[in-house]
């Protein structure tokens, strides 16, 4: 298929109908490689349709929302793809999630049922839960880990769901399949903003199958690729670039847990690995990897990245030094399912890593100022996009959908950007200060929320500041009280935030600060936190790396 011609939406209409129609095509070929378990197209939709009659039995009915919060690996996208055929919409929650975070995702979608693990990097998910308000909540499902404990509902187990499927008759399950449409609610991705609170993105079948359709036409995600999926499959990039772009495709899915750059290496080699997406830093440490040439890394043709600024020596040292045919670069949100320009595979290193491309097939994307006029190419201001890929609006949130797009249509991605002649976006700021930490999105707001909640804390900020490893990090700037130097409340703030927040969103720097810069509508000005945190101003005390 050409990116002219997007006819997933068409051909297929919902998810439930791509996995028909892949398993019958390609039956017998392999699906999902994850570890020693192989699944081939046909046995990924028996396995999908055994977890949609579990589901039916456990009263799950279409436009229920089931959440999972477990890693990348075949069971996640088994249970993704038998909720989808429930007609169900699909929960993804980040792993890195304390159960409070977690807890109140569960809460604000009305989540009936949870899928999850217990043994994950040492954790507990359903303990993680005990004792918080998790809403609707009434049954969780475990992939792996030991049924039972304690949890804030009751935890059966993978097998019992299984035994529980045989009470619903398989024309049924094809009955309730058959009936999604492509404008049905397929997921709900909660993302947060300035309000500080995650807001939960409603996307439907159509507008995931024709972005994601477009996206692998794009790139050339080709019948035969194996695609080693890194990111994870809570955020589009992984559930959406990763497992239904390779299903439309016919590709292989390499479901990787947690980023490790050996074990990486090695799945490259022992699967023979040609499709790699990931974040800049992912490439950037095989590249430094010490051993990187006792690995075979030959069998590499496509890389996309995105979500962080790239050098273009990064690009050149993808395909010259780890043999990349391809590298591509792109941009997106949530909100416009993850997709709003990409780069075109004609397109030299200078154009891929200066830009993000151009918008893709069926999006109007336009740079405005604050009149909301577009501007003349090459002048800095929003970038606002509208099309079939832009959200119907935020979870039960009438008055974020209100701010976040316009009568006219257009969504205001709070990004500030440039875009040149050929129409090439180049991202330059954020106007929501949202800053990225290895490919994850950190807010701000939600970070300081949760730190205003530690004892003896008075004014604070937080800002994104450079790292080498991530990109960026989380920097708290603080007020103390009274004569207190600040030092001891400073480590507490960085204790807190490790302890109350996924490790990406928690601080890693803390600056005491006689006074917080405010401009004179008393907002904080974080572009000034920012260059006081660049000149070294100041003790900058550093939180130790826990991932």
């Amino acid at each position: 298929m050409t990116e002219e011609d997007p006819r997933a939406d068409l051909r297929w209409g919902s998810v439930p109908g791509l996995l028909a129609e892949v398993a019958g095509r390609l039956s017998s070929r392999e699906a999902i490689a994850d570890g020693d378990v192989r699944r081939t197209f046909a046995e990924l939709a028996a396995e999908a349709s055994t977890v949609t009659r579990g589901l039916m039995a456990s009263g799950i009915a279409a436009g229920d929302r089931v959440a999972i919060w477990a890693p990348n690996s075949g069971e996640w996208a088994v249970a993704a793809l038998g909720v989808l055929g429930a007609g169900a919409v699909l929960v993804p929650l980040n792993t890195r999630f304390k159960g409070g975070e977690a807890a109140y995702i569960l809460r604000a979608s009305g989540a009936r049922l949870c899928f999850t693990v217990r043994g994950f990097l040492g954790t507990d998910y359903p303990e993680m839960l005990d004792g918080e308000d998790t809403g609707e909540l009434a049954e969780m499902v475990l992939l792996s880990g030991e049924a039972g404990g304690g949890a804030a509902a009751p935890v059966i187990g993978w097998a019992e769901l299984g035994e529980r499927s045989s009470s619903v008759d398989a024309a049924d399950a094809v009955a309730r399949s058959e009936a999604v449409r492509p404008d049905d609610v397929s997921d709900l991705i909660f993302t947060s903003g300035t309000t500080g609170r995650p807001k939960g993105v409603v996307a439907t079948h159509g507008q995931s199958l024709r972005t994601f359709g477009t996206w692998a036409s794009i790139v050339g995600l080709s019948e035969g690729d194996r695609y080693l999926v890194v990111n994870p499959f809570f955020h589009t990039f992984g559930y959406k670039a990763g497992l239904l772009a390779s299903l439309m495709a016919g590709a292989t899915v390499v479901p990787e847990p947690v980023f490790d750059v050996d074990a990486v290496c090695r799945r490259i080699a022992a699967e023979r690995i040609t499709v790699l997406p990931g974040p800049p830093t992912l490439y950037q440490s095989i590249l430094a990897h010490p051993l990187r040439s006792e690995f075979d890394l030959s069998s590499l043709r496509l890389g996309v990245t995105g979500a962080a600024v790239v050098p273009v020596e990064l690009v050149v040292a993808m395909r010259d030094q780890l043999g990349f045919d391809t590298v591509l670069t792109a941009y997106g949100l949530t909100e416009s399912c993850g997709t709003v320009t990409m780069c075109r595979r004609s397109d030299p290193p200078e154009v891929v890593a200066g830009t993000s491309g151009r918008a893709i097939p069926g999006l109007e994307v336009k740079v405005v100022g604050d009149d909301g006029a577009e501007l003349d190419r090459g002048g800095a201001g929003e970038i606002v996009v509208r099309g079939y890929t832009v959200t119907r609006g935020y979870w039960q949130d009438p008055e974020a959908t209100a701010a976040a797009i316009d009568p006219s249509g257009w969504l205001h991605t709070g990004d500030i950007g440039v875009m040149d002649e050929e129409g090439n976006v180049t991202v330059t700021d954020r106007l929501k200060d949202m800053y990225v930490v290895g490919g994850f999105n950190a807010y701000p707001a939600e970070v300081e929320a949760t730190l205003r909640a530690c004892p003896g804390v008075g004014p604070l900020a937080v800002v994104g500041v450079p790292d080498e490893r991530l990109g960026e990090v989380g920097c708290v700037f603080l007020v103390p009280p009274g004569d207190d130097d600040g030092r001891d409340l400073a480590r507490r703030v960085l204790e807190w935030g490790r302890d109350k927040m996924a490790n990406y969103k928690a601080p890693r720097h803390a600056v005491v600060v006689e006074a917080l810069p405010l401009n004179a509508s008393g907002k904080v000005l974080k572009g000034e936190l920012r260059q006081r945190f660049a000149r070294g101003e100041g003790e900058i005390l550093t939180q130790e790396r826990s991932s």
